[in-house]
């Protein structure tokens, strides 16, 4: 009932939104896509710090450009003799120059124009890692709706048949053929999953909520992934190409690698404190007072042009210049030992996605015996209970047993499928192509082999309706 009044609250509450937002009734993952790449807040802020960075390149150029700069002077000159403190010269002065500077040799300079475009690759490579980010984060965020929904929906089932169970425990005990003792079993199998059942509605709530805030709206369906699809397994379904592919293109170690570029980079930057640098001048100077220290009363406009080079020659900086260089050369040696962890780091990831493939794939073939085989214990244990050979306490737990099976049967197939995703995210290799293809095994809900009751056989009495019995309290 809990569940049924959840349904239709959010139904209403979807109805609302849908008259505002029309068509977003059913999801798929490739739709969940495009609406993620345009209303994630988390990848709307990397491309702004991208587009922020790309201005390093701009700025660090400024540094190798002509710099002009402009002055305009106003004021009232007034000139008195020390002796009587008679008045020598008064009136106004005007004056204004004009001066241009491009530097000819700047070590620093080019250096740092060198660096900008370092800084900007790796900007790129921190855009490409945030877009693999959403797609896992999207996969993962929308195969968790399904994952709830499925546990939701076996829970469920599990209630609803362990309230027949009780409702044929309690007749029995009514007409002398059982003991008290099992209605209370069943009883307390049916209160501990009404409690489940209402952890299940939350997280299926919260993972919706997850979804829902990347996405930007509330889906009221998700397609899902039939039962019945054939799960890929890693192509090329070899541990050493997907190892070495990720020591080469694996995002992480592409920056890690521009990263030690950069700090060369500021080594060089760090050593040009000792070298000279070289500009070229040129101004022009306009004054309306002339010169008057030596003609005092002449009144007339000065204009004063010069071009020339001007070289500056650092001698000493009370050996800061060298303890920078020191601190750069061992920051640059710490890239290098960084890149080499990184590295690493994506070798074992890939053989632990590698392995989580292979493994999950092997655990799903394993679930699937696991739940054929509960399935056939529990149709023995109903036909032993009905003729009095098994125990109601045998039936409850063989109900509990298979749909543990299908709730981890459910969550095993998706967690598969994630790790292939990292898999190639690891690798470098992760594309929205993959996600496509991920979204094309996936099917709207209600289709064939949708749905994780779907291979219940209907011939199989689950839900027993016993003559007199009442309904589980």
């Amino acid at each position: 009932m809990n569940a049924i009044l959840r349904r239709a609250l959010q139904f209403f509450s979807l109805l609302t939104f849908c008259v505002i937002t029309p068509n977003v009734w059913a999801l798929d993952l490739g739709q969940a896509w495009q609406l993620a790449l345009t209303n994630d807040p988390t990848y709307a802020a990397a491309r702004a710090s991208y587009r922020a960075q790309l201005q390093k390149i701009p700025q660090a150029r400024a540094g190798l450009l002509p710099n002009m700069s402009g002055s305009l002077t106003g004021a009232y000159l007034e000139s008195r003799a020390t002796g009587a403190l008679s008045q020598v010269y008064n009136g106004g002065r005007s004056a204004w120059t004009l001066a241009l500077t491009q530097p000819v040799f700047n070590w620093s300079a080019l250096n740092t124009f060198q660096q900008s475009k370092m800084v900007v690759a790796s900007a790129e490579i921190s855009l490409q890692l945030a877009y693999q980010d959403l797609m896992l984060r999207l996969s993962q965020s929308y195969f968790d709706v399904l994952i709830a929904q499925d546990s939701l929906a076996a829970l469920s089932a599990e209630q609803q048949s362990i309230g027949e169970q009780l409702a044929s425990a309690k007749r029995r005990f009514e007409l002398g053929n059982a003991t008290i003792t099992d209605a209370l079993e069943a009883q307390a199998r049916f209160d501990l999953i009404a409690a489940n059942i209402i952890g299940a509605e939350n997280d299926v709530t919260n993972a919706e909520y997850a979804l829902t805030r990347m996405i930007g709206q509330q889906p009221l369906d998700l397609a899902s992934l039939p039962y019945t699809v054939k799960l890929p397994a890693p192509s090329p379904n070899d541990l050493t190409a997907w190892s070495n592919q990720a020591s080469l293109a694996n995002l992480d170690v592409v920056r890690a690698r521009i990263q030690i570029r950069i700090s060369e980079y500021d080594v060089q930057i760090a050593k040009s404190g000792h070298y000279p640098t070289v500009n070229l001048s040129a101004s022009s100077t306009s004054n309306t007072v002339g010169n008057s220290q030596i003609r005092p009363f002449y009144d007339g406009r000065t204009i004063d042009n010069a071009v020339g080079l001007t070289l500056n020659v650092p001698i000493y900086s009370g050996g800061g210049v060298s303890a920078t260089v020191l601190e750069k050369t061992e920051l640059q040696q710490k890239s290098v030992y960084d890149l080499e962890a990184v590295r690493r780091r994506s070798v074992q990831l890939s053989k632990q996605y590698f392995s989580g493939v292979r493994s999950g794939l092997a655990r799903v073939k394993g679930l699937q015996a696991s739940e054929k085989s509960s399935l056939a214990s529990l149709q023995a244990n109903l036909t032993g209970y009905d003729v009095g050979v098994r125990i109601n306490l045998d039936v409850l737990n063989a109900q509990q047993q298979l749909f543990i099976a299908k709730r981890d049967l459910a969550r095993a197939r998706y967690d598969s499928l994630m790790a292939g995703l990292r898999l190639r995210a690891n690798s470098g290799s992760l594309s929205e192509e993959d996600l496509v293809a991920v979204a094309q095994m996936l099917r709207p809900p209600g289709s064939a082999g949708t749905g994780i009751m779907y291979d219940l056989p209907k011939g199989l009495n689950l839900n027993r309706q016993v003559a007199g019995s009442g309904k589980p309290k």
